[in-house]
């Protein structure tokens, strides 16, 4: 172990210096990777000295996604208390099914979904962390089905045929959750949203009742704080209603969009999520933990165990369910999601997550501003939240950005939004200045400009 500190301890720094300087890498192709490196696993051993050696060619061959220069997908950033709480889980490598082999691990997370519950409106809330958003949104799809078809875990569907209901701008773990649970995807119900991205909840009872009528079992309506996207959240309040007068389990996916209940605005979005039944929430999106760490709550305790139990003697072996997450858990073998999330909250405290969450809002309205002064660019919309969408007119955007990523100003993703292929640019970093949002967008004019005065090819 002393060596393998060492050689972390020296690839870390080398990796941290050479992010500051080189925040956008190039990307290479699989083909120049394939050449570059011995990626086979070997008959014979190679000496930990070459190893490291193999680890930083790696390292440097790696996008740099914790760099002020990303903006590409729904995480970004590294939060120093979150890294070591993760780097001592990996120490500890404890599994967390039980609080026998868990300890004191099994009650930081209770002590964690306790506080988030209360945060989400949910005042004795049953949970567990999971290995991301779609592991918790397939979770809360779990749990509805045992509530809309009673006997589900045991029998099946019973000869019903159980309907899920969700945005258009809803993730898409949502269909692929239904997939995997034998719902089928056909059996998700996408309704319509307005112009700000919001469901339209007299769409959704309108589909609920035909449904109905039609035979169908309705299980789940899936509300979306924080789309991926716009950024945007549905009405709760509304479809809440809806929800209670059909006896329809109703979960909120705010993977990405929880941390928000931290900001002194944006929260007021969250005022009404304590009328749902279930809820995601990711860590590892605002909160900058390393990936993944993400928690499915559940407002009624109990009926997580209930879903998901199941007997094994060689492994619950005493104790109340309480203390044995695996009793409400997917998972048999768990990761300790938890202790960097715990680690992170204990130096960042509330007042640094309020701090974070405004961090990343102003960059987004200092995004808005240089977007509606400069002549080459056009807004999409008005931001939600921390999601920019934008275009420069007359220019093809996926040249844009490629433009941008390989001159290494930046690296940002493209959507699709009111169909047509749009620059969707996110911030979750809280470390990003407001004078490096500045200075990308004179560098995304620059390039616009330069792109639409090119011949074409």
């Amino acid at each position: 172990m002393p060596q393998a500190l060492a050689t972390l301890k020296t690839l870390i720094e080398e990796h941290l210096a050479a992010e500051r300087s080189d925040p956008v890498r190039a990307l290479q192709t699989p083909e120049q990777l394939r050449a570059k490196f011995e990626l086979a696993p070997p008959e014979e051993g190679i000496p930990f000295e070459e190893l490291s050696e193999r680890l930083r060619g790696i390292m440097a061959a790696t996008p740099a996604t914790a760099s002020d220069l990303f903006f590409n997908q729904l995480y970004g950033g590294r939060d120093p208390a979150a890294f070591t709480g993760d780097v001592i889980s990996a120490v500890l490598n404890t599994s967390m099914y039980t609080y026998k082999i868990g300890g004191v691990q099994v009650l930081i997370e209770l002590a964690l979904v306790k506080r988030m519950g209360q945060m989400m409106g949910f005042p004795d809330a049953e949970g567990v962390f999971t290995p991301g958003g779609s592991l918790s949104n397939l979770a809360g799809m779990v749990v509805a089905l045992n509530q809309a078809i009673p006997g589900y875990k045991d029998h099946g569907a019973q000869g019903k045929q159980p309907r899920i209901y969700t945005s258009i701008e809803g993730h898409y773990s949502v269909p692929k959750a239904a997939g995997l649970l034998g719902v089928g995807q056909s059996n998700v119900v996408k309704i319509p949203v307005d112009g700000r991205g919001q469901m339209l909840p007299e769409a959704l009872e309108a589909a609920i009742v035909s449904d109905i009528e039609a035979g169908f079992t309705p299980a789940m309506i899936n509300a979306t704080s924080g789309t991926t996207v716009l950024g945007a959240f549905d009405p709760i309040a509304a479809i809440s209603a809806i929800a209670k007068r059909h006896n329809v389990w109703l979960h909120v996916d705010a993977a990405y969009g929880g941390t928000f209940v931290f900001h002194p605005e944006l929260k007021a979005h969250f005022a009404d999520v304590g009328l749902a039944d279930s809820v995601t929430w990711d860590a590892h999106k605002v909160m900058s933990t390393p990936l993944t760490c993400s928690v499915i709550l559940v407002k009624e305790k109990g009926l997580m165990t209930q879903a998901m139990s199941q007997s094994a003697s060689y492994l619950f072996q005493g104790g109340e369910d309480e203390f044995n997450p695996g009793t409400r858990s997917i998972q048999c073998g768990r990761r300790n999601s938890a202790l960097k999330l715990w680690c992170a909250w204990q130096v960042n405290g509330d007042a640094g997550y309020l701090a974070k969450t405004q961090s990343v809002r102003n960059n987004a309205l200092t995004a808005q501003r240089c977007i509606e002064a400069a002549p080459e660019l056009s807004l999409v919309r008005v931001p939600e939240s921390i999601n920019i969408c934008f275009d420069a007119p007359g220019v093809d955007t996926d040249a844009l950005l490629d433009a941008v990523c390989e001159s290494g100003q930046g690296m940002i993703g493209h959507a699709q939004v009111d169909g047509r292929t749009v620059v969707r640019l996110v911030f979750l970093n809280s470390d990003v200045r407001t004078e490096v949002v500045e200075r990308l967008f004179v560098a995304i004019q620059a390039q616009a400009r330069a792109l639409a005065i090119a011949p074409a090819a």
